[in-house]
Formats: structure tokens, C-alpha cells, sequence
């Protein structure tokens, strides 16, 4: 627990911790202003989130989580995983850590734990920025979800939250992901492309039907399955199918990290 709590010590008084959170706090915001000035425009179809969006600020949240997890939001969670121990290699400061009486599975567990408070700092981010925005833009009403039903105001932010937790899950996937590659180099740029690269890969699979049959062990063909929970009913089977994909990714990238971590010589 004192490693986590240094290592959060540290993550508040980084700048780039501030950048990080600033520019997606900025997405929401954004959107909601090209949604409003575009406000006149005709709807391109009964159910799109962005058409959804521009009729109800309360699904600015989810139509910015659907933006942000094709691209921005796995870069982020990349870099940041492959900071929280490449970057220390980087400076050297790692072996400062491993001077002292601890473990290094207690070391990368803090690691772990640093960047995946700073990814869900960042989606607080963007769910606040979101229903800000678009509560002023647009105001907040009874939403009316993809299948067409309307529920009420607190139900539609329970959906929306579980859709931002589902979410975090499947970003935890590419975080560590990198926090893997960062046991196997001393550069974060390296081991955060190496895990933007496999992510991207693994979004092209999955997108050809002559691989259809590895779609099911791809965690990537499962980060959309959140959109469910704007669905009445909810479609549980994706949903579950995808948190035990994503609970055995991280399992699996977190126990081959550790065993390279406790076989990797710090002194050179």
C-alpha cells in the first residue's frame, strides 16, 4: 500500500499527468460544440449516438467514450503503462526503488494499480465533461436509448456509468499490454507503440471474416460490447463474454510481466 501511495504522490505532481487528463476532458467538450453548432443539420439515421446526443446532453458521455475508445483512449492507457516502469528505467530511478526492502511483484503491482487510477481519472473526466457539456448545450432529459425505449434520468446515468466501467476493463487490457512490453525494454516509447501496434493488429483480424475464427480470443472484438447497455433489454451474454475475455488478458500479460520483471537485470 506505501508503494501505491507514493507512486499516486507522484502521478499528482507530474505535469504530464495534467496534459494527459486535459485533453480528454477536452473531447467532451468538443464534441458538444461541433453537436451544437451543427445543431440544424438533419439526422442521418433514428439511433446513432450522435444523433441521440444532439437531442439529449445525457448521451454526450457515451457518444464521447465511442470516439475516444477507437484510438485516443488506447494510446493514452499505452503510454501510460509503459511509463510507470520504462520511464523509471529511462532515469534510472527504478534502481533507487529496488535498493530498498521491497519486492519487485510488490513494485509492478504498484505500477499496475498508479496507471489504472489515472485511466479512471481520465474517464471521470470525460463522464463529468460529458454531462456538463452537454447538459448546457442541449440540457438533460429522459434519455431514449439505441433500441428506441426511453428511461429515466437516473437509469440513463446507471447505464451510462456501467457502459464507462465496462470500458475501463477492456482499456486495463492495452495498459498492461504495455506494462508487459515495458519488463522486456528500458524505453516507453518502444514499449507503448509495441502496444498500440499489437492493439491495432489485433482491430485488423478482426475485422476480415477469413478470421472470424480468432475473433473469440481477440479482446479487441469484445470493446464494443458496452453499447449494449443502451439497450433495452440488456444483451448480457457479449457483456459477460468480454469482462472474462478481458479478466484473463490481464491475468495472463500481468503474470508473464512479472515473471520477466523478477528475471530482469536492473544494473545495466
Amino acid at each position: 500500500m506505501k508503494l501505491l501511495q507514493r507512486e499516486l504522490v507522484k502521478l499528482v505532481h507530474q505535469k504530464r499527468s495534467y496534459v494527459g487528463w486535459g485533453g480528454l476532458l477536452a473531447v467532451p467538450l468538443l464534441v458538444t460544440l461541433a453537436l451544437y453548432l451543427n445543431r440544424h443539420a438533419h439526422d442521418n439515421g433514428p439511433n446513432g449516438l450522435g444523433v441521440l446526443a444532439r437531442h439529449d446532453g445525457l448521451m454526450m458521455p457515451a457518444l464521447a467514450i465511442l470516439l475516444l475508445s477507437a484510438f485516443l483512449l488506447p494510446l493514452l492507457a499505452s503510454m501510460v503503462g509503459a511509463y510507470q516502469l520504462a520511464g523509471e528505467s529511462e532515469t534510472g530511478t527504478i534502481k533507487t526503488w529496488l535498493m530498498h526492502s521491497v519486492s519487485r511483484g510488490g513494485v509492478l503491482a504498484s505500477k499496475w494499480g498508479v496507471a489504472m487510477v489515472y485511466v479512471a481519472i481520465g474517464l471521470l473526466l470525460v463522464f463529468i465533461g460529458g454531462i456538463v457539456g452537454g447538459g448546457i448545450a442541449f440540457g438533460l432529459h429522459a434519455p431514449l436509448l439505441l433500441s428506441g425505449q426511453t428511461v429515466s434520468i437516473g437509469h440513463g446515468l446507471w447505464l451510462t456509468l456501467l457502459s464507462f466501467l465496462y470500458v475501463f476493463v477492456a482499456v486495463a487490457c492495452v495498459l498492461s499490454l504495455a506494462l508487459l512490453f515495458a519488463t522486456f525494454t528500458n524505453s516507453s516509447l518502444t514499449a507503448a507503440i509495441a502496444a498500440l501496434v499489437v492493439f491495432i493488429v489485433m482491430n485488423i483480424l478482426g475485422a476480415f471474416s477469413y478470421f472470424d475464427f480468432l475473433k473469440p480470443y481477440l479482446f479487441t472484438s469484445h470493446t464494443d460490447a458496452w453499447q449494449g447497455f443502451l439497450s433495452q433489454p440488456i444483451d448480457w451474454h457479449p457483456i459477460w463474454t468480454g469482462l472474462v475475455t478481458f479478466a484473463v488478458y490481464i491475468a495472463a500479460l500481468m503474470g508473464v510481466a512479472w515473471y520477466q520483471f523478477r528475471r530482469k537485470d536492473i544494473l545495466v
